[in-house]
């Protein structure tokens, strides 16, 4: 890799970084209706603002060890993983897809993903404000990726919306009780959008394998919790990098020589 290379990506997880960062404001105040600009950033515990100088991604953290400058309160090791996520998304975007249409929107699209893994395991909720926009922006950006078209966006929005909300049905109908909520279905719709049909049959045999291996029951929330969408987030963040040639890859298997 050429040092210009190096330079760029080295800027790309900055800015991805600093996008973390806005993603962390996004996480603790969307669940709570509270606006994202007013207040500026503050300590959690004394409501200090939090000085430009304090305030830089990743570093600040590091640098005060965790804790606020004026009353030494412990902050929430998240805000430095959600900012070093953020970061690492846009290098192995990069990494991926060079600078490209296809960079910036699954930067935006795994921006969403990433906020909505955290506040679903905070709440077991997944705002509306995320996926309602994100379905008309993964059908916008059918426009800009090489690899999805607009009848594609669309055929994987209504399968991805309409496969979770019939099972969400047949399972109330049949046990008289909700199993899965409206924001997953939306959720699958969101990713249905941006990524297509394959997308969305992949993103739900992949989550739905590591919700089992991590004690899910399939796609279903009972009474002892269990947040399913993060696992549908990173089954749609793992298609964009790796589903399409898996995809090849088995139906190669299936119709080739045994």
């Amino acid at each position: 890799m050429d040092l210009g290379r190096v330079i760029l990506a080295f800027w790309i997880f900055a800015v991805g970084a600093a996008v973390g960062s806005f993603l962390n404001v996004c996480i603790v105040r969307l669940p709570k209706g509270l606006s994202l600009v007013k207040p500026g950033s503050h300590c959690p515990s004394c409501q200090n603002p939090i000085r430009f100088y304090d305030n830089i991604p990743l570093l600040s953290y590091l640098v005060l060890r965790g804790k606020c400058r004026k009353c030494k309160a412990s902050i929430s090791p998240r805000y430095f993983l959600v900012e070093g996520l953020s970061g690492l998304n846009g290098l192995a975007l990069f990494r991926n897809f060079g600078l490209s249409p296809e960079l910036l929107v699954y930067f935006i699209f795994f921006s969403a993903l990433l906020v909505i893994i955290f506040i679903d395991l905070d709440t077991w909720t997944i705002p509306d404000v995320i996926t309602l926009p994100g379905i008309v922006a993964g059908v916008a950006a059918s426009f800009l990726l090489p690899n999805v078209n607009l009848r594609q966006s669309l055929l994987g929005l209504l399968a991805g919306g309409g496969v979770l909300f019939l099972v969400a049905t047949g399972y109330q109908l049949l046990r008289k009780r909700e199993g899965m909520g409206g924001g997953d279905i939306k959720l699958l719709a969101m990713i249905g959008a941006f990524l297509g049909l394959p997308g969305v049959i992949y993103t739900l045999f992949a989550s739905s394998l590591a919700g089992s291996l991590a004690g899910v029951l399939f796609m279903f929330r009972d009474k002892s919790g269990g947040a399913f969408g993060p696992f549908l987030a990173l089954g749609a963040m793992t298609y964009v990098f790796w589903g399409p040639p898996l995809i090849h890859w088995y139906l190669y298997r299936l119709s080739g020589p045994v």
